[in-house]
């Protein structure tokens, strides 16, 4: 059986031991994981004298190790109005990075299906050098340039119903470019130009991300993409804006 003197050294002893629970920084965070995803969406739904409804979706995934690193990320852009659909479009990105002593080796797949687009089906496959010029912790500038093979399918048009389809030698180039404005607040900018021997584009996208509650931030979005050579009847610049609940998880 427990003495009274036992109690009272056991109770002494864990009294003792509580301030050494507080040498914990209150700010302190578990180390990163190798693996990251974001999921993000935004619905709007219109009834009454306009019965029109969108969605957008995305979903990124990564995991980083010592000598490699996998990128995945799927797009889903969806409007209609009433019964008919105005604009359906999805795509898929896949890179995979090895890295050197300076800088790192990729392969990159791009995929696009867009019924509303000028370009139908889109399929970018390329391969090149990149490497940080800036990277610490409030920002990061990468560069990457390669050469890639580029095909695509036109929309059909009034005086060309059935278009042939393009493929393309090209040289892809690209910058991407992250700032840490506040402790809760980021801005992202990534400039992609692929230039071909029958066809050039330039793509521009730009995002804003504000924390508000933990893992849950608010973000806006835009995508704007020229292409020199559109089928007739089609926009040279198409432009894409969201505004998205954004998740992210380790």
């Amino acid at each position: 059986m427990m003495t009274m003197k036992n109690l009272l050294t056991t109770c002494f002893l864990l009294l003792l031991s509580a301030p050494a629970w507080a040498l914990v920084p209150p700010d302190y965070q578990e180390p990163d994981t190798s693996f990251n995803a974001e999921v993000e969406a935004g619905l709007q739904l219109n009834s009454g004298n306009n019965e029109t409804k969108n969605f957008n979706g995305r979903t990124y995934l990564t995991y980083d190790s010592l000598k490699t690193k996998q990128e995945g990320t799927v797009k889903v852009y969806y409007a209609a109005d009433g019964s008919e659909s105005t604009a359906e479009k999805y795509e898929l990105f896949l890179q995979s990075n090895y890295k050197l002593d300076r800088g790192y080796v990729f392969g990159r797949g791009e995929f696009t299906w867009n019924e509303f687009g000028s370009y139908t089906r889109v399929t970018t496959i390329s391969t090149g050098y990149g490497f940080d010029l800036i990277k610490n912790y409030k920002t990061k500038l990468s560069l990457e340039a390669g050469p890639g093979y580029r095909y695509d399918q036109p929309q059909a048009s009034t005086e060309e119903p059935f278009p042939d389809e393009n493929r393309d030698v090209i040289l892809r180039s690209a910058a991407k470019y992250t700032v840490k404005l506040q402790e809760y607040t980021s801005f992202n900018a990534d400039v992609t130009a692929e230039t071909g021997l029958d066809n050039n584009t330039l793509t521009l996208d730009m995002s804003y991300k504000n924390t508000f509650i933990q893992d849950w931030a608010f973000k806006i979005g835009m995508n704007i993409k020229y292409t020199e050579v559109v089928p007739d009847d089609s926009r040279n610049t198409d432009t894409v804006t969201t505004f998205n609940l954004l998740y992210t998880f380790q």
